[in-house]
C-alpha cells in the first residue's frame, strides 16, 4: 500500500464508517476493512480503477466529484478522506465543505507548493514546478488549484474548520525533524485530520 494511504490508515479507528473520495483502485479501504473492521464505499470516476475496486470486493460508486455529494446524507459517514485529489476539484473550497457535511471527520492530503523546489522552479528556472511528485507538464497537469500550507490552513480558518492533526512528510512519505521546523518550506505532503467546529 501506497505510504502516504498507511499514514491515513493509522488514524482510523476500527469500526469507522469511511467514505474514500477518489479511491483509485479501493487498496485504503480494503486495507481498512481487512485490518481495522471498518465499513467504507469509495466514489470513482475511472472505469478502470472501479473494475480494480470490485476485483477487491471494495463497494464503489461512479461519480464526478466536481458535480457535488449531494446525494449523500449529513454525517451519514464517521470519515471522509480524499487523498492527493483537491487541488484537482473546481471548487475545493465547496468540496472541503461537502466533505465535513458529510463526515463527522475528514483526512485531506494535499501536495505543498510552498516546497523549497516549487518556489526554486518558479524564481530561478521561470518555468511551473514538476517533481516525482507533480510530474505533469502545465498543459496537463490536473491539478488546477495548487497551495501551499499556509493557503489550505487559511481556508480552514475561513470555513471555521478545525485542524485536528497535521502530519507533513517528505516524498517518501517520511517525517523528518527538520522538516516540523519549516514545514510550509520542507514538506512536500501534507496530511489534514479536520473536523467542523463546534
Amino acid at each position: 500500500m501506497r505510504i502516504d494511504l498507511e499514514l491515513i490508515a493509522e488514524t482510523i479507528p476500527k469500526g469507522a464508517r469511511v467514505l474514500d473520495l477518489g479511491c483509485g483502485s479501493g487498496e485504503l479501504l480494503a486495507h481498512l476493512r481487512d485490518h481495522h473492521g471498518t465499513v467504507g464505499l469509495g466514489v470513482e470516476i475511472e472505469t478502470d480503477r472501479i473494475l480494480d475496486c470490485i476485483k477487491q470486493g471494495v463497494p464503489v460508486v461512479q461519480k464526478d466529484l466536481d458535480t457535488g455529494l449531494g446525494n449523500f446524507l449529513d454525517h451519514s459517514f464517521d470519515i471522509v478522506v480524499m487523498s492527493q485529489s483537491l487541488q484537482q476539484m473546481k471548487a475545493p473550497h465547496r468540496t472541503l465543505a461537502e466533505m465535513l457535511r458529510i463526515g463527522r471527520e475528514a483526512i485531506v492530503t494535499i501536495p505543498n507548493f510552498g516546497f523549497w523546489n516549487a518556489r526554486r522552479y518558479l524564481t530561478f528556472l521561470g518555468r511551473m514546478p514538476m517533481s516525482k511528485l507533480l510530474p505533469y507538464g502545465w498543459y496537463d497537469t490536473p491539478n488546477i488549484h495548487m497551495c501551499t500550507l499556509r493557503d489550505f490552513e487559511d481556508l480552514c480558518r475561513e470555513q471555521n474548520v478545525r485542524i485536528k492533526q497535521r502530519t507533513v512528510v517528505d516524498s517518501q512519505h517520511r517525517s523528518r525533524k527538520l522538516i516540523n521546523l519549516m514545514p510550509n518550506f520542507l514538506g512536500e505532503v501534507a496530511i489534514y485530520h479536520i473536523e467542523n467546529n463546534a
